[in-house]
């Protein structure tokens, strides 16, 4: 029998509108937002429910509205079983309250901090990141080395073959886009985001995430997180705490994580939260494994059917 994994969507899979079925229809999730809001210190349901598009789009908001939307949906679930996890970047937070590595308000405290540290940062030291489809990770090193000399860049998402994110400055960047056509990407966008996420950029948010971090309590899992640092599987609490705080200047490497979790045997994976970023990547990686999608409230209806055999 195969294996089932949870996993958690990042920055990118927000849509104005998110969570507000999941509110209408259940207490918990209702009690979750409340909790969540004293945390916050604002009313982040209005803007996740009604937008503007704008506004959700701040990684300030972004993140913890992701995190929100996710972990209302795990509320309902929590007779499913599952024997591992993993999240793409912000993601991660999510998987780590899963497998009660840490606990709710824990973990919306410091994707809180981490938001707003990557928010500032991006601020300090503008940057930005692009999509480029269609060139292989040594024709891509190759290039953000040569256009380097013209500003830091750097692979930061190898999101599933052919689909890789680079991230740096302005002039790294543009300059790594243009090498990219010219080598024959067939497609290369640059992305809307306030800042150069998982590069050198982000170390000034690091220092920042460091002191919430070791102020955290976290607990050891039985149940292992494939982390997005080494996309391989970690049970240990130490562990899991440093590659939170590498993450942030570092790739996710999210194809190898999936590859790898398939050849420990996980053949069913469950996409909890706003989108299908994930599902799309995956059906990318490996079309042989089973993906399901759980976003709305008639989601968690019409699929708890969920197997637990």
């Amino acid at each position: 029998m195969g294996k089932r994994a949870f996993i958690f969507p990042g920055q990118g899979s927000q849509y104005v509108g998110m969570g507000k079925d999941l509110f209408d229809n259940s207490k918990v999730v209702r009690d979750l937002f409340d909790k969540a809001e004293q945390i916050l210190g604002y009313r982040i349901s209005e803007i996740m429910f009604e937008g503007p598009k704008e506004k959700l789009r701040q990684t300030q908001i972004t993140q913890p509205a992701i995190f929100l939307h996710s972990i209302s949906i795990l509320n309902l679930i929590d007779d499913v079983d599952f024997q591992a996890v993993s999240g793409h970047s912000l993601g991660e937070y999510t998987a780590l309250v899963a497998n009660n590595v840490l606990n709710f308000e824990e973990a919306l405290y410091l994707v809180k901090k981490r938001s707003e540290a990557m928010a500032e940062a991006g601020q300090l030291q503008p940057g930005t990141m692009a999509a480029v489809i269609g060139l292989d990770v040594k024709t891509l090193e190759d290039i953000c080395s040569e256009a380097s000399k013209e500003g830091i860049v750097t692979c930061a998402n190898f999101n599933s073959p052919g689909q890789i994110v680079i991230s740096g400055s302005k002039t790294g960047v543009i300059k790594a886009m243009e090498l990219s056509k010219t080598a024959g990407a067939k497609i290369v966008k640059e992305l809307v985001v306030s800042g150069a996420f998982h590069s050198p950029l982000m170390l000034a948010a690091q220092s920042k995430l460091n002191e919430a971090l070791n102020n955290t309590t976290f607990n050891d899992t039985v149940i292992p997180v494939y982390s997005n640092v080494s996309a391989k599987p970690v049970t240990s609490k130490n562990e899991i705490k440093n590659n939170l705080l590498t993450q942030l200047s570092n790739p996710v490497r999210w194809e190898e994580t999936i590859v790898n979790m398939i050849n420990d045997g996980i053949s069913e994976f469950v996409e909890i939260g706003p989108g299908k970023v994930l599902q799309g990547l995956i059906k990318r990686i490996d079309k042989s494994v089973t993906l399901i999608g759980l976003d709305k409230f008639n989601d968690i209806s019409q699929k708890m059917v969920l197997s637990n055999d």
